[in-house]
């Protein structure tokens, strides 16, 4: 599924598939930096999110330490996250439309994966808490988790 996500977001944006990688690792990390139950059971399920996310945190300097995850996870710390997130996308070589494409994309196929609209899945992804799942996707992820 992985690859999938990443060959849509490289379609979708127009961008090489390492530049379109490197862009869904930024996403995903920004998102675990954030503290989301979302991105924890998107990691369950899509084999190589984890480590695409983490490998990205190290290519891209993101903080990692015990202090820096506490800080992050406020309300001013996420509003810093999404911030860096869409910097760090920019010094990546993606302008405005090519960003809006990716959070299309990304949300779009893992939308459907959890059941949830494009705007709902992005919202949870960076947010602390997870919407309410149809019963149906329920059972299939705390299959997983």
């Amino acid at each position: 599924m992985l690859k999938d996500i990443i060959s849509v977001a490289a379609i979708e944006t127009g961008l090489e598939e390492p530049v379109a990688r490197h862009a869904v690792g930024i996403v995903f990390n920004a998102a675990q930096r954030q503290g989301s139950d979302l991105i924890e059971r998107v990691f369950a399920q899509v084999p190589g999110a984890r480590t695409l996310s983490a490998s990205t945190a190290t290519r891209e300097g993101s903080p990692r330490s015990p202090i820096a995850q506490l800080i992050e996870q406020t309300l001013g710390g996420r509003r810093h996250v999404s911030f860096d997130m869409f910097l760090r996308l920019q010094r990546a070589g993606l302008g405005h439309a090519e960003i809006a494409a990716l959070m299309t994309s990304i949300s779009r196929v893992l939308g459907t994966r959890f059941s949830l609209g494009e705007t709902a899945l992005l919202a949870a992804l960076f947010e602390g808490s997870t919407p309410e799942m149809p019963e149906e996707d329920q059972g299939r992820s705390s299959a997983v988790a």
